[in-house]
């Protein structure tokens, strides 16, 4: 989590930490009390890889929304797409499950994960993400996160998921 929140306080991006019991699903966090996140787009974040395991993507999306496979693939013309496993999650992004988070491309020095990101949060004004720990969420503008992500130099592009 510090080496997270130490990036963003380099890169000059305004986020409030939120510290909370552990979550691992969206169900989880819709346990926590709704007031601390001010009103934010609690985002599901999803770990896949293609058929071959060439290609792995972060997926970045609305917490209301279920991630059509088939469709996101055809969207970004990958084989067959499925989950990756907890060991190529901590091989790229050096998280565990229940953890995965934009801020985890901090480890991916190789810029191999694409990230998809859902073109609806584009709308929404202020997001909440785990700061590569389920144990705390932070507050974050979606322009600050895109700053995020710019700045880290993965590959990224706006998907549809409905």
């Amino acid at each position: 989590m510090e080496e997270a929140l130490n990036t963003l306080k380099k890169l000059g991006i305004h986020y409030e930490l939120l510290n909370h019991k552990p979550v691992y699903t969206i169900e989880d966090m819709n346990t926590l009390d709704k007031k601390i996140f001010k009103g934010a787009e609690i985002c599901k974040n999803l770990f896949l890889r293609d058929q071959k395991g060439k290609r792995h993507f972060l997926v970045v999306l609305c917490s209301d929304k279920k991630a059509d496979m088939a469709k996101i693939q055809e969207q970004v013309l990958s084989t067959r797409l499925s989950f990756a496993s907890s060991e190529r999650l901590m091989k790229y992004l050096n998280l565990e499950p229940g953890h995965v988070s934009p801020m985890g491309l901090i480890h991916d020095e190789e810029k191999k994960v694409e990230v998809l990101i859902d073109k609806d949060l584009k709308d929404r004004k202020l997001l909440a993400v785990h700061p590569n720990t389920n144990e705390a969420s932070i507050l974050i503008s979606f322009e600050d996160l895109m700053n995020f992500i710019k700045a880290m130099g993965n590959q990224y592009e706006f998907i549809t998921i409905k």
